[in-house]
């Protein structure tokens, strides 16, 4: 009796199934994104219109529709590469894609950040001693533009613009504020305020606003080298509950399968993570040291 191999029928009804899905949202895709009133075009609106909106204040003009159209194109390549080979936790991949790009904006606001602390005495200096030579404080900012550096350089520049279309300084200087959120960018600008209104010697008061702002990023500096080794602890407890489920659902596979086959069972999943949340949440309070 002959044997069919029903192996390479079985590889054709495979791959055909997976090119159908694939044909299959594309094709929803396509009609969402065709009627202009549906929910998904009004989400995806909002959606790239917040990207931008974070996206301005470091001066990066991207646009947000090339940020989620490349989250889309991500996510269709997960999906169909989980249909064809059954990828593990695709439904994380997926989770990190949405996640990414405001993660990753959020850090790039930091390091922008940072920069801007760290050129800060130096501006405040400049200013203090572009005003023992004019006393208007424009004219200041305009001589002082020209020797600072990006990122810094930027928003003083955007600054003088306010004020050359009709914003007053003390307004241009509040935006720059609003833009920034930075502590120490919050004090330099409040004595630059408050030494303009009260009277006095102006140079004298920002040049002790340098001295103060170099002191504060040396004891920044201090604190953030005294609590490296906590924050690498902190690390190490937060990915070794990871490392350990992985590590064992791959030498036994099916290890945590009876944790999902009950109530109870998804009940300590929930307990455990909470407690896992809490402890890092904990964590974070413990080493974050307030200056």
């Amino acid at each position: 009796m002959r044997t069919v191999d029903v192996a390479p029928l079985t590889e054709i009804v495979k791959v055909t199934g997976a090119a159908a899905v694939v044909l299959a949202l594309f094709v929803s895709a396509w009609s969402l994104a065709a009627d202009p009133s549906s929910i998904a075009v009004r989400y995806w609106n909002r959606y790239t219109t917040a990207l931008e909106q974070r996206l301005r204040p470091m001066f990066n003009f991207t646009p947000g529709r090339h940020i989620a159209f490349g989250q889309c194109v991500v996510a269709f390549l997960i999906v169909t590469l989980h249909v064809v080979v059954t990828v593990e936790l695709w439904w994380a991949l997926m989770v990190l894609v949405a996640a990414a790009p405001m993660m990753w904006i959020e850090i790039q606001r930091r390091k922008r950040v940072e920069l801007i602390e760290e050129q800060l005495d130096n501006f405040v200096l400049a200013l203090a001693n572009a005003l023992k030579t004019t006393p208007s404080i424009g004219s200041a900012f305009n001589s002082v533009a020209v020797v600072i550096q990006d990122p810094i350089k930027q928003e003083v520049e955007l600054a003088i613009k306010e004020m050359k279309v009709g914003s007053t300084l003390d307004q241009s200087l509040l935006h720059m504020a609003a833009r920034v959120r930075s502590r120490q960018l919050d004090s330099a600008l409040s004595a630059i305020l408050i030494g303009r209104q009260v009277g006095g010697n102006l140079p004298k008061v920002l040049e002790t606003t340098a001295s103060s702002l170099r002191e504060m990023r040396r004891l920044e500096g201090v604190v953030r080298t005294k609590t490296a080794e906590g924050r690498m602890q902190l690390w190490v407890i937060g990915a070794l509950p990871a490392v350990i489920i992985v590590g064992l659902n791959f030498m036994w596979p099916g290890y945590f399968t009876p944790l999902q086959q009950s109530l109870m069972g998804y009940i300590i999943i929930f307990a455990s993570v909470a407690c896992w949340v809490v402890a890092l949440v904990l964590a974070r309070k413990v080493l974050a040291v307030d200056m």
